[in-house]
């Protein structure tokens, strides 16, 4: 069996209970090195093999997942954050259907989270942003045409921008060409959750002066929206005069069959 398992943001203990379980308890673990804590693999049990992806191809990888399952071995394949982002194991998953090796998948903290905790931030407030768009920039791999910055930039939503940290001259230009004003509040996050976590507020202008000022190159989020400062209305869900399907509120509303909150 192989275990595909979101390792979390950073911190060992935003992994899940689960999670910790299948890496304690595997025979072989691959994990992500160049992002993955490696403090997680400290309680591995003994005669455990490891495995650093950082160094392999795919072929490696799934030749490491055939030869353990032949051995009746559990292995988990160790990714950081939630796997589902940027994880590349559709791929892994595919192959492992073809070949009729079994596996599941355990979900994990995502650094999109993190950084939300590191800025004490709302991603969605009311009358502000009511969508995230979790997107990176086109580098060395291609995005999808509808899907550049530029086009995202056109709907002033909250936007989360992974692996970009080596393109920031040209993340600054789209957004604003996409809409987004030049004093538009953005953030630097730094290995959320991580003992070495840093927070850089910053505009959507001087994103690229804030990250050189600071020597940040990697391992980094950017976050840009109105959210991060900005007056909002107060949430309907806890206002005494909306009514909820569990509470009755002033405005003398009342359900329908078969409506819901």
């Amino acid at each position: 069996m192989v275990h595909f398992v979101g390792a979390g943001s950073g911190a060992v203990d935003l992994i899940t209970l689960r999670g910790k379980k299948l890496i304690d308890s595997a025979d072989v673990v691959i994990y992500a090195g160049s992002l993955v804590n490696p403090e997680l693999l400290s309680s591995c049990k003994a005669g455990c093999e490891i495995y650093n992806s950082a160094k392999m191809t795919l072929e490696e990888v799934i030749r490491v997942m055939e030869n353990s399952e032949k051995e009746g071995k559990a292995t988990v394949r160790l990714h950081t954050g939630d796997p589902c982002l940027y994880g590349a194991i559709r791929e892994q998953m595919d192959i492992l259907e073809e070949k009729n090796i079994p596996y599941d998948y355990c979900p994990g903290v995502s650094s999109f989270c993190g950084a939300a905790a590191a800025l004490r931030a709302e991603y969605t407030l009311p009358d502000v942003s009511q969508s995230v768009v979790i997107t990176r920039m086109e580098g060395r791999t291609p995005v999808p045409e509808l899907e550049k910055i530029e086009a995202w930039a056109k709907h002033q939503s909250t936007m989360l921008i992974f692996l970009s940290m080596g393109l920031l001259e040209q993340l600054e230009e789209k957004l604003m060409k996409g809409g987004y004003d030049k004093d538009t509040p953005a953030a630097i996050v730094y290995k959320a959750t991580w003992p070495e976590e840093k927070v850089f507020p910053c505009t959507v202008s001087t994103i690229y002066k804030t990250a050189k000022e600071n020597n940040i190159t990697k391992t980094a989020l950017i976050i840009v929206g109105k959210v991060l400062k900005s007056s909002y209305e107060r949430s309907k869900l806890y206002d005494p005069g909306f009514t909820t399907e569990f509470r009755k509120g002033t405005d003398g509303y009342s359900y329908g069959e078969g409506e819901c909150e």
